[in-house]
């Protein structure tokens, strides 16, 4: 029978609530304001864990599919079949309806959620009823109208049309806002300088250098163990044939739901500097007794609970921090773009640095390839230095 939920009653609303096995293995579910499990949602969830999707992901989409269904549950819509034009007012409801406050201070400017934002929120949508499917909750119309037919008159970087152009056609998502494309945020040298400076405890400082050094993610970052840490001239003992200083990084499920998104492993070198700073950290973390038992590279030494592997939200609250002290944004991925820039402009193959970066598709560089205000600058000046010697002559 399709559209199930239809018994829910309309003042419902509903939450993404984590959910902690016996084992110590973290999930996630959507229910209700009452408790009542939501089930089609929540196996949409187990779904993403099937597929190896990290435990952060899982737990973005929660909210944003909890979100849905308390609109839904509070506009009288049948989830299961809300129609084209229910979802198009839920894509402009979530950019008009104010945001909660955050934190203890009041803010007096209410804050709104970006386009970009609410396109990512119904793309989760979307998907999660194109799941209902299969499934018989959802009926394959009703997923069919999320997207339409397009006919690419202009490739992206890396696409390929086919031979007899049978790739043009593509199936594009019909209910969005249009947004411009997003540039990449990353640090210059003083800026990433000024970041390290702000840092008071070696761990952090190790972190920060770790993520901006070797263009990491911070999933992988969280996911480092200790074994991962191949940091002197040889790690023949190890049963490894790289040599020099570096570390590995590779996909495996751990306890704070870090992954690393490559399946491919690989390997990335470090500095004597980066060295220097692990063992640091290493002899702060000493002092810790409840640290020593743990595997896992970054772990609690300053919060509850201590030697734990450090999670998610504890790195962003620590970054929330540091841009505070800085004065300007920072955030972990911007690190890696950081990261990519500067191997970028120091002329390094770009194969090489795709593989540092772990990506798979060589289209995947072309962001970072960008003009700063230095280079427009410098192309200004040598222009006009050119024409102030073609006027002399």
């Amino acid at each position: 029978m399709f559209g199930t939920s239809v018994t829910y009653a309309p003042a419902r609303t509903f939450k993404a609530e984590k959910a902690v096995s016996a084992d110590g293995s973290v999930r996630w579910v959507i229910a209700s304001d009452e408790y009542e499990l939501h089930s089609e949602s929540s196996a949409y969830l187990a779904s993403l864990r099937s597929r190896d999707r990290s435990i952060n992901t899982e737990r973005v989409y929660a909210g944003r599919v909890a979100l849905y269904l308390t609109y839904c549950a509070a506009n009288g819509l049948d989830w299961a079949a809300p129609g084209f034009a229910a979802l198009s007012r839920f894509l402009h409801w979530l950019v008009e309806e104010p945001l909660p406050p955050r934190g203890r201070r009041r803010r007096t400017e209410p804050r709104h959620r970006s386009r970009t934002t609410a396109n990512q929120i119904l793309t989760t949508v979307g998907e999660f009823l194109r799941f209902g499917v299969p499934n018989g909750w959802v009926r394959p119309e009703t997923a069919a109208m999320l997207s339409e037919e397009k006919y690419l008159s202009f490739l992206p970087p890396g696409y390929s049309a086919g031979e007899d152009g049978q790739y043009r056609v593509i199936n594009a998502k019909s209910i969005k806002f249009n947004v411009a494309v997003p540039g990449y945020e990353w640090l210059n040298d003083e800026q990433f300088e000024q970041l390290v400076n702000v840092t008071t405890r070696a761990r952090d400082r190790f972190l920060v250098c770790l993520l901006g050094a070797t263009g990491i993610r911070i999933g992988e970052a969280l996911g480092l163990h200790r074994q991962d840490m191949h940091l002197l001239s040889t790690s023949a003992s190890l049963g490894c044939r790289v040599l020099g200083p570096h570390i590995h990084v590779r996909r495996r499920q751990n306890a704070n739901g870090a992954l690393a998104k490559s399946r491919m492993p690989r390997w990335i070198p470090v500095d004597e500097n980066l060295v220097s700073l692990y063992a640091e950290y290493s002899y702060e973390r000493e002092h810790i007794p409840e640290a020593a038992d743990c595997d896992m590279v970054f772990v609690n030494l300053f919060r509850a609970p201590l030697g734990k592997p450090m999670s998610y939200p504890n790195a962003k609250d620590l970054f929330d921090r540091l841009a505070v002290k800085a004065g300007f944004a920072a955030r972990p991925h911007m690190l890696r773009h950081t990261a990519a820039t500067r191997w970028i402009r120091s002329d390094t193959p770009r194969d090489v640095v795709q593989n540092l970066l772990g990506h798979v598709s060589p289209s995947s560089m072309d962001p970072y390839v960008h003009a700063t205000e230095a280079d427009k600058r410098a192309a200004v000046d040598r222009l006009a230095a050119k024409r102030r010697q073609e006027s002399k002559a």
